[in-house]
């Protein structure tokens, strides 16, 4: 592929996933008191074994720094959502657990924030082009983090 097809694709991923990004934000249930990016913390935790994650895959999982990460879990747990302690395995790590209120209020804000996606993703493609972008996306990111270098943060 050249350069220029290359640099032409990202463009037009980059600016679909800011169009949908902007309007998924706009929609984003705002009377549950939650974020997009703690729902994004709360849809990652809710998605382990267990409800809970070490803090260091959380942030290798979100779009955030590290110290965001940090201040935004202390948030959730500040408020409930999450519970925070010591890993088994590693007394310099911690785990993060989602609670029980935070799963139900993850679970509430999921229902309008998926009801969003399929207005606005769903009814844009077919059955099929939506199984191709996902493929495409995996595909792409998984080659970026086998090129990634060792102890660089990502997905």
């Amino acid at each position: 592929m050249s350069g220029k097809s290359a640099i032409s694709a990202w463009e037009s991923l980059f600016r679909a996933q800011v169009t949908v990004m902007r309007t998924l934000t706009a929609e984003f249930p705002r009377d549950a008191g939650l974020s997009l990016t703690e729902y994004d913390v709360l849809f990652t935790i809710s998605k382990q074994e267990d409800r809970s994650i070490r803090m260091r895959d959380l942030r290798t999982q979100v779009l955030l720094t590290q110290p965001s990460v940090s201040r935004l879990v202390e948030r959730l747990v500040e408020r409930g959502l999450a519970s925070k302690c010591p890993e088994p395995d590693d007394a310099r790590g911690s785990l993060v657990r989602l609670t029980d209120a935070g799963y139900d209020l993850y679970r509430r804000c999921a229902v309008q924030h998926g009801r969003s996606i399929i207005d606005h993703v769903g009814s844009a493609l077919a059955p099929e082009e939506l199984g191709e972008l996902q493929r495409l996306c995996d595909k792409l990111r998984l080659a970026v983090d086998r090129q990634r270098p060792a102890g660089t943060p990502g997905a």
